[in-house]
C-alpha cells in the first residue's frame, strides 16, 4: 500500500457498513437512512409550529388514479387535513414549489415521471427538500422500501391503506 489507505463499502440488508483500512468501520440502520436532509432553521417547510411540535396541515397526494386519490382525499379531509391533488410526477414537483405543501403522499408507479423520480427531485432541490415526503404504493418489496428511503422519502407505506396506519406515519413525521 502507499499510506493513502484503501476503502471498501458493503450493503447487506438494510445496515451499510463501511470500512476503511486502519480507521475502524461505521454502519447506518435503515432508520438512519430515512432521516431527511436537515434545513437551516430545523423547520418543515410551511408547517405550523405547536408546542414546540411541527403540525402537518396541508398534503399534496400524488397518484395517477383518481380512486386512490379519492379515497386518500377523504380519509385525510375527515381527519381535518388540507388536501391538494396531483395525477403525476411532473405535476408533483411544480405544486411541491408553488404550494409548499408541509407533506407529499407520493405513488410510485404512475406514466411519465414515476414517483421515485419526482422524490428524487423534490428532495434534492433546496426549494423543497425539507417537505416530507411518504411513499404510497403497491410495491411491496423490502428492495422497493430502501430505494425509495435513498430517493429522499421519509416513509413508506403499502396499498391498500390503512387509515390509522396512514394517521400514525403522518403525525411520526413532525
Amino acid at each position: 500500500m502507499d499510506g493513502l489507505g484503501a476503502a471498501s463499502e458493503a450493503s447487506v440488508g438494510v445496515v451499510r457498513m463501511t470500512t476503511t483500512q486502519g480507521g475502524g468501520a461505521s454502519k447506518r440502520s435503515l432508520d438512519e437512512m430515512r432521516a431527511p436532509p436537515s434545513t437551516a432553521a430545523g423547520v418543515v417547510a410551511g408547517a405550523k409550529k405547536q408546542g414546540g411540535k411541527m403540525s402537518v396541515r396541508k398534503i399534496l397526494i400524488v397518484d395517477d388514479s383518481p380512486t386512490e386519490r379519492h379515497v386518500l382525499n377523504d380519509m385525510l379531509t375527515k381527519s381535518g387535513y388540507e388536501v391538494v391533488a396531483s395525477d403525476n410526477g411532473e405535476d408533483a414537483i411544480q405544486k411541491a414549489k408553488s404550494l409548499k405543501p408541509d407533506l407529499i403522499l407520493m405513488d410510485v408507479v404512475m406514466p411519465g415521471l414515476n414517483g421515485f423520480q419526482a422524490t428524487r427531485a423534490i428532495s434534492r432541490d433546496p426549494d423543497t427538500r425539507a417537505i416530507p415526503i411518504i411513499l404510497c404504493t403497491s410495491k411491496s418489496q423490502e428492495t422497493d422500501k430502501i430505494w425509495g428511503m435513498r430517493q429522499g422519502a421519509r416513509d413508506y407505506i403499502v396499498k391498500p391503506v390503512n387509515k390509522d396506519e396512514l394517521l400514525e406515519k403522518i403525525a411520526a413525521i413532525v
